[in-house]
């Protein structure tokens, strides 16, 4: 009797869960997403509007477009009471300049305009099937030379990594890698291949001592790099404070209270703004299943604040100073995750074989180590951005920049923040474990590896 219940239950809930998927669907058909984009009524700023029917989710989406088109967000206007969500950005480029990109603007309308084309983006997020190339996922214990080892063991097993990102925080490292196979160039199908290259990356994370925790996940898909890395650090508990990072000074100032009278915990997120902020907090909010009903951010000056009104995704506020606490933590581990430390180096040349090896290599003599590497090449040209500093924690030489920059070329390599920025601001950190031993052994470095974190 009690199972006939449960299966009459369970259906019941099944055919509920159904119509209530369907009653979305035909809402959103009915009432497609539409974008304003308004470049009068704002003197510094484009301004841009998204209406939209509500669903879980739906704000980070939004966030993800906007930040992947490398805008700045200098204020934003979030509401999403009841079943329909309204978000007012005020963006602009890189140089602080409005957008008025034909073909950027026509692309956003096209990216958040449509049900079909904010479906298919929407995709982007998680990982969608591919023959190019394989995705491989490793997190474990941050040290010295790690990924020099992770890079030589992949060259060795005769996998190139055609793109990659690495973020390092509280002594952990994470890293997503697209990589394909050196002699056919499209994704590694050979199970045999697949399971001896998880074994030894593995064993490479673990290092010497057999009980750190490390994991190696392989799959074929296209997936958003940076929100699975906040993803795959946030289920690894990075934000569980193991050493002090960074003074209370420096440390984000995150607060977490209820206003009963709207049934809200209200967020406050005050720090020195910097790119994609705004996504890494929403990233992490929505990865904690918490809603953002409302919300406001001001990132004008040099420092962002942000306001939100939320409820977890049952319905309840925070409820209790342990989850408080957590909520805390985890926005505090999320903008700590990306913060860029070291000297800005830009270089921009015609790409060769090689290139990413000398420049690197020159470094390295010179006592720097690479902390960050952004490494794009798009029509023959590369364009590189490296965050450096001393090897051994003292402040940078302005001396030996020049020296640098005499031997890779003056107009090649140029300086994006003075020495004296970077004396005042650097403090040493376990971020910089990761890259301190990165371009140490020469055998390690060649251009197939280093390209690797484009």
């Amino acid at each position: 009797m009690r199972e006939n219940r449960y299966i009459i239950e369970t259906c019941s809930m099944s055919f509920s869960g159904n119509m209530e998927d369907e009653y979305e669907k035909f809402i959103r058909r009915m009432n497609p997403p539409r974008v304003v984009i308004d470049n009068d009524s704002c003197k510094n700023a484009t301004i841009i509007q998204v209406d939209s029917a509500n669903k879980h989710g739906i704000l980070l989406e939004v966030v993800q477009v906007l930040t992947d088109l490398n805008f700045i967000i200098t204020k934003a206007y979030i509401s999403s009471d009841g079943g329909w969500f309204m978000d007012v950005f005020n963006v602009t480029d890189q140089e602080g300049n409005k957008i008025t990109n034909e073909e950027i603007l026509d692309y956003i309308q096209k990216a958040l305009g449509s049900e079909t084309s904010f479906t298919t983006s929407m995709r982007s997020v998680g990982v969608t099937a591919s023959t190019d190339h394989t995705v491989i996922e490793l997190i474990g214990s941050d040290r010295p030379g790690l990924l020099s080892e992770l890079c030589a063991v992949l060259t060795h097993l005769k996998c190139n990594v055609l793109n990659g990102e690495v973020w390092t925080h509280n002594t952990r490292a994470a890293s997503v890698l697209q990589v394909t196979d050196e002699e056919s160039g499209l994704a590694i199908t050979d199970p045999k291949k697949l399971s001896i290259i998880k074994k030894m990356l593995c064993n490479v994370l673990k290092g010497s001592n057999k009980a750190n925790e490390a994991k190696t996940v392989v799959s074929y898909g296209v997936t958003h790099t940076e929100r699975r890395l906040h993803q795959m650090m946030f289920a690894d508990r990075d934000y569980e404070r193991k050493d002090e990072c960074c003074s209370e000074k420096e440390r984000p100032d995150v607060k977490v209270v209820n206003w009963y009278d709207k049934d809200y915990s209200v967020v406050t997120i005050r720090c020195k703004d910097r790119p994609k902020l705004l996504f890494d907090t929403i990233c992490t909010l929505t990865d904690m299943e918490y809603v953002v009903f409302h919300g406001n951010v001001d990132a004008e000056g040099p420092e962002a604040y942000q306001e939100y009104c939320i409820r977890h995704i049952d319905g309840f506020p925070v409820n209790s100073d342990a989850e408080r606490q957590r909520v805390i933590q985890c926005l505090e581990a999320a903008i700590e995750r990306r913060v860029s430390e070291g000297l800005k180096l830009e270089l921009c040349t015609t790409d060769r074989i090689g290139l990413l090896s000398d420049v690197t290599r020159i470094f390295r003599e010179n006592s720097l180590t690479v902390m960050r590497a952004e490494v794009t090449t798009r029509a023959g040209k590369a364009m590189n951005t490296f965050y450096v500093g001393d090897a051994s924690g003292y402040p940078v030489d302005p001396k030996i920049i020049d020296s640098i920059r005499k031997e890779i070329g003056q107009t090649i390599l140029k300086v994006k923040s003075t020495p004296q920025e970077l004396n005042q601001a650097q403090q040493e950190s376990p971020n910089r474990f990761l890259f301190r031993g990165l371009f140490k052994t020469k055998s390690f470095c060649n251009f197939g590896l280093v390209r690797s974190y484009s």
